[in-house]
């Protein structure tokens, strides 16, 4: 007899050869459930079985949001919201830059480094967005004497851009005898209002706290933003009550007079006002 044809009854007999599937009572042997099975079915019903269950795991996700925890799966819907938050992050990082400079100006302006070039965010946002391309623009030297008499003669002309008295209603940070004046010359933009120690400080007129510190030469310093570019200066606290970002009404109190700082000779308040970056007199606007 061919083994071949031997191998393949063999074969098939097991496959069709029957099995009975008995299920008993384990204290009693009473049948309870009985079946008859070949491996060809046992085969067949698992084959079915996986393919069932394949088919319902593929639809329970491709239908459900359980899709979107799957390693590397992406849909429209979240690649457009990370595309829209990537936009929001870019703006928002381009804003605080921006701000950052408008800080920095500021800072550099109450430092006494004024420039003639007007200090206003709508500069600094321009220049931030401007392309840099380099330009090689030599001016000629008649033209660059003539931009360096009109910048000594307009750097602290006050009338120009200084704002009007009656466009702001202003109100004193503290009352006191002033020990010192506003003096452009000596670089002192400001009044020193004599007052005693914890007195409270007041702000000027409404506003946003744009910047508040530490420094060693002038102390505890808060800076008010006032809108229409301008803004108001308090230095030599002994403490403030307020942080960058609150929004202040006239008259609330917003630090506590002292006389901190290196440069302090005394209990005082040193007060500024600024518009367009231009320092400006805080005695032509109130009656300390």
């Amino acid at each position: 007899m061919d083994p071949k044809k031997t191998n393949k009854k063999k074969l098939q007999t097991k496959l069709l050869h029957k099995y009975r599937l008995v299920v008993l009572n384990e204290d009693t042997f009473e049948e309870r459930f009985a079946v008859k099975l070949t491996l060809l079915n046992v085969f067949f019903l698992s084959s079915l079985a996986a393919i069932v269950l394949i088919t319902l795991t593929t639809l329970l996700i491709v239908l459900t949001p359980i899709k979107e925890y799957i390693p590397g799966y992406s849909s429209a819907v979240l690649q457009k919201q990370a595309l829209r938050l990537s936009y929001k992050t870019d703006s928002l990082l381009k804003a605080i830059n921006m701000n950052d400079l408008y800080i920095k100006s500021i800072k550099s302006a109450l430092s006494g480094e004024v420039s003639s070039v007007v200090i206003n965010k709508d500069s600094i946002y321009k220049a931030a967005q401007v392309d840099t391309d380099v330009f090689e623009l030599l001016p000629s030297s008649a033209d660059s004497t003539l931009r360096e008499k009109v910048s000594r003669e307009d750097k602290y002309n006050f009338f120009e851009t200084a704002i009007s008295a009656k466009d702001f209603l202003f109100f004193p940070p503290v009352n006191g005898p002033l020990s010192a004046g506003f003096d452009s010359k000596e670089k002192h933009f400001a009044v020193d209002i004599v007052t005693p120690v914890n007195t409270p400080v007041k702000s000027t007129s409404d506003g946003r706290v744009i910047f508040t510190s530490w420094t060693t030469e002038a102390g505890y310093v808060i800076i008010i933003d006032h809108g229409n570019e301008l803004i108001s200066v308090y230095k030599h606290n002994s403490s403030l009550t307020k942080t960058q970002g609150e929004i202040v009404k006239s008259r609330e109190v917003i630090a506590i007079s002292g006389g901190s700082g290196e440069l302090s000779s005394g209990p005082h308040l040193h007060f500024e006002l600024w518009s367009n970056g231009v320092p400006l007199n805080p005695a032509n606007f109130i009656d300390f």
